[in-house]
């Protein structure tokens, strides 16, 4: 059976849906989803994936600010972005095939990325993640 692409904001939440559950029962970043009211913060999500993906203009955040404050409660290393990328690839990977899937595959990595830069910066010389070269 081949997988359809993802094209319509239902599929957006069928696939945040599949994210969150593997997230928030991860023994790596599950921790940092212990006080999440996932369903507030479902549309908030699907309206950033939808903007991502889509182009509409539905979501205004600072994904770096709404970061900020959980780093701050819990911190976020390199290894939680990259388990976060992983989870959410396999949740892509699990529901849908085709070039927005594939877009929101890169989108996720790059936004990742980002975060871990802006979180971390001190951990990192060159783009190499030296925390994790220590290891």
């Amino acid at each position: 059976m081949t997988a359809n692409d993802i094209e319509t904001r239902s599929d957006i939440e069928l696939l945040m849906r599949a994210f969150y559950q593997r997230a928030m029962a991860d023994e790596v970043i599950g921790v940092h989803f212990e006080e999440l009211d996932l369903e507030s913060h479902l549309p908030v999500m699907v309206d950033f994936w939808e903007k991502a993906l889509f182009g509409k203009p539905v979501y205004f955040n600072n994904p770096l600010a709404v970061h900020q404050r959980l780093n701050e409660r819990q911190p976020m290393v390199s290894s939680h972005f990259r388990r976060w990328v992983e989870l959410f690839i396999a949740a892509v990977d699990e529901l849908f095939a085709g070039a927005t899937a594939d877009s929101a595959k890169a989108t996720a990595r790059i936004v990742a990325d980002s975060l871990d830069q802006r979180l971390n910066p001190d951990l990192r010389f060159d783009g190499i993640d030296i925390a994790a070269a220590l290891r």
